[in-house]
């Protein structure tokens, strides 16, 4: 996984070479965030060189891989196996920061990884930018510590994150959501959205997840709940998204298991949105990206209940879990998790919003309200600006005019 970078001879002295900036992104969503600041710094600068922890779609943008972690993403107890994995990729890390001169680190989500390599860098004297903020007033808060001793900037992607951060002593600042950026930047194909509805009605789509352990964990009740739809709504059609490769022969394996009609979509995730008149999705990102869709949905997680009673009960400052409803600061859709014993209330209350276009509807404006922060569509350049300050403070100002022409008019 290590390309040429870390056997290369030594870089040549600050005032002689090209801008040198360590980056890190140890799952695939984290890993396409990650391309898109690569390419907003190099519209600006682009000589900046970037080197580090790097997924397919970094490596594409021009980033310089030292080792690949994006395969391997897991969460909760599935992130036990990849242990070693993580402490082979730290120890590659404090190598590669060690032998080469970095004028700036970003870490990006992952704070598990990236607080230690975070702590490396800081200890080198390196300045770390720490791109989407670790989730620290929903659990965690102990490590608020490592990360104002560690992070010498922090971009959140949630607008309330700003201000918890800052009453911590932490120079953090809003910039946006990356999943904002990316739907400005996504087109339908209404084509394909009309072809769906056709399918059957109602139109009810399935993102069971983009880890093996959690679609194996989930899919099978979200297909029940599935199951219990087909029983009041006949006509009804189904669509599964099939988040990645890794993914896609465990999510064929278990849909053939029930008798349903539902076509899998490995691509057209946007169209599938747009087409349903009902969302069942795993918690998570794919929850707020379903949110920005404005799409009806019911959040669903099923984590293992002995981890969830012994560890993590203790460590949750939340009283809700999925993102929408963290969001809003109340519940607005509903949410069966971290874990659920029985599918038929969930397919009690899908079968009565299905029921209900007013509810659905209220729902959908809700989210579009929720979410409007978030759809400045800038993220990716607001950072780049954060990045670019910290490498050369004394061009701050010229950068930020260079950044201004690249946000959206009209954005926040």
């Amino acid at each position: 996984m290590s390309h040429r970078f870390d056997s290369e001879p030594g870089i040549p002295a600050r005032a002689a070479r090209q801008p040198l900036v360590f980056i890190s992104a140890a799952e695939p969503s984290a890993d396409l965030h990650a391309a898109h600041l690569i390419e907003a710094v190099r519209r600006l600068r682009p000589e900046v060189r970037f080197v580090g922890v790097a997924g397919p779609k970094m490596r594409a943008a021009g980033c310089e891989s030292i080792y690949d972690m994006t395969a391997h993403a897991s969460m909760l107890l599935g992130a036990l196996a990849n242990i070693g994995r993580g402490i082979a990729m730290l120890n590659a890390c404090d190598r590669c920061l060690r032998r080469h001169h970095f004028d700036a680190a970003v870490v990006v989500d992952s704070p598990t990884l990236h607080l230690p390599l975070a702590g490396k860098a800081n200890a080198l004297g390196i300045p770390v930018l720490y791109y989407i903020a670790p989730q620290m007033w929903a659990w965690g808060k102990h490590r608020i510590y490592k990360l104002r001793h560690r992070a010498a900037r922090v971009a959140c992607i949630l607008p309330f994150e700003e201000e918890f951060f800052r009453n911590e002593g932490i120079d953090a600042t809003f910039v946006g959501h990356p999943l904002g950026e990316q739907s400005c930047r996504t087109e339908i194909d209404q084509s394909i959205v009309d072809r769906m509805r056709a399918a059957g009605e109602p139109f009810v789509a399935i993102l069971p997840g983009s880890r093996k352990h959690v679609v194996q964990a989930l899919l099978p009740g979200q297909l029940e709940v599935a199951m219990r739809i087909a029983e009041a709504f006949p006509k009804a059609a189904f669509g599964v998204s099939v988040a990645n490769p890794q993914v896609a022969p465990l999510v064929r394996t278990i849909v053939k298991r029930v008798r349903l009609r539902a076509e899998l979509y490995p691509r057209d995730r946007a169209e599938l949105l747009q087409a349903a008149d009902l969302v069942l999705v795993a918690s998570g990102t794919a929850a707020l990206e379903v949110a920005l869709h404005g799409r009806p949905m019911i959040v669903m997680y099923n984590t293992s209940r002995l981890f969830y009673h012994l560890v993590a009960r203790w460590m949750l400052r939340t009283p809700h879990l999925s993102l929408p409803n963290i969001l809003a600061d109340r519940e607005i859709v509903p949410e069966y998790m971290p874990y659920f014993s029985d599918a038929e209330p969930i397919a009690e209350r899908a079968i009565e919003l299905l029921r209900s276009p007013d509810e659905r509807q209220k729902m959908t404006r809700d989210l579009q309200e929720t979410t409007a922060a978030l759809r400045n569509g800038s993220a990716s350049a607001r950072t780049a600006a954060m990045l670019l300050s910290m490498i050369e403070p004394h061009r701050h100002e010229g950068q930020a005019s260079s950044v201004r022409e690249m946000i959206p008019e009209g954005s926040s």
